[in-house]
């Protein structure tokens, strides 16, 4: 036995010592070795949906019309400024038999103090009924206003400047059959009931040559 360890005894030894560091090595890398952390979900975003903007509704303007002519229950009525001449025409009774409706633009909008003359059968409709007036094509167009002649017009051309009615159609004839022609337009003043207020609404619709 003691011839064995003699002959392989430093062998041993070698072979222990290389186990002793091979198992060094490994206990300490596994010691080194990071850990590792379990997997998490990537949790998504939530999705944000933009409500729809609302348009904003158009803004409503009350305006006043002058409904005149061959209509049942002429008048000054208020109405929007989403409104139509159809719908004034409603108001004011609905268009009598004798309405002449053949150029009539029932679709047209209102604006404040618009008048709206319907003529008869057969009558040559003033310059200004507003109902019967062409649109025009163009959005440079420019419309050119025709003024009543004070002198020379009749009740039913009066009728057609803004704040005139049958009174004050009458008061005009019979003035200027009492004290002549007017002079100026500001001479319109002196009919009752036509203050400074009234002239500033009508005097770009008069005229007195």
């Amino acid at each position: 036995m003691q011839q064995l360890w003699q002959q392989y005894g430093k062998y041993a030894l070698i072979i222990g010592a290389v186990s002793v560091v091979l198992l060094f090595y490994f206990t300490r890398t596994e010691a080194q070795q990071p850990e590792l952390l379990p997997l998490t979900p990537t949790l998504e975003e939530p999705k944000i949906e933009q409500q729809p903007i609302e348009p904003e509704p158009p803004q409503v303007t009350t305006v006043l019309v002058d409904v005149k002519g061959a209509v049942k229950q002429p008048g000054v009525y208020p109405l929007t400024t989403e409104e139509r001449i159809i719908d004034a025409l409603t108001i004011a009774g609905g268009i009598t038999d004798e309405a002449d409706t053949k150029l009539i633009n029932y679709a047209q909008k209102l604006q404040d103090e618009m008048v709206i003359y319907i003529p008869k059968q057969g009558e040559e409709p003033p310059p200004e009924a507003v109902a019967t007036q062409a649109q025009p094509t163009s959005t440079t167009s420019q419309t050119t206003t025709t003024t009543v002649n004070l002198n020379t017009a009749d009740e039913t051309q009066l009728m057609t400047i803004p704040g005139i009615g049958p009174a004050k159609a009458a008061s005009i004839i019979s003035y200027r059959t009492e004290q002549g022609n007017f002079t100026t337009i500001e001479d319109v003043k002196k009919i009752s009931g036509i203050g400074d207020k009234t002239f500033e609404k009508l005097k770009d619709y008069i005229s007195v040559k």
